[in-house]
């Protein structure tokens, strides 16, 4: 079952925030940090809105779709900036649907699409995305930090 994080369940996902992060490498991983930032996000935030999968009782995927634009379709566009399944869950359909579900979501808010990126080496991913009617783009990402 997929919900909506809000107050009432965003202590839920910050173990599986936290994992996403270390799967990333991430550094500095701060729990109050990452619940101060998620927190910003919800069904009517203009911003975007992150979501969790529920296997029962248990926590076991999230998802976040964070909204902006892209001057060359001169449209608003929907970035799935996070996705992550627990390990044991992969391969299960719990990344499929919150794909699907934040294409809907996308789709709710007016984007004409939902984009996203991966590393080149997380094949467990590209898997997923080839599997659906994805396209898979040739562009580069450059990070170029201010602080």
């Amino acid at each position: 079952m997929i919900e909506i994080v809000t107050a009432n369940n965003i202590e839920e996902v910050l173990p599986l925030i936290r994992q996403y992060q270390e799967f990333y490498n991430v550094k500095e991983i701060s729990d109050a940090k990452n619940q101060e930032f998620f927190a910003q996000f919800g069904e009517s935030s203009p911003l975007g809105c992150q979501f969790l999968f529920r296997q029962q009782f248990e926590v076991v995927g999230f998802a976040t779709v964070y909204f902006s634009f892209a001057s060359t379709i001169a449209s608003k566009i929907a970035i799935l900036n996070d996705l992550y399944t627990v390990p044991a869950f992969r391969g299960k359909g719990v990344g499929r649907s919150l794909i699907e579900y934040c294409r809907n979501f996308a789709n709710l808010n007016d984007s004409v699409r939902l984009q996203w990126q991966t590393t080149s080496d997380n094949y467990d991913a590209q898997s997923l995305y080839d599997s659906i009617e994805t396209e898979k783009s040739a562009w580069y990402l450059y990070v170029y930090k201010v602080q």
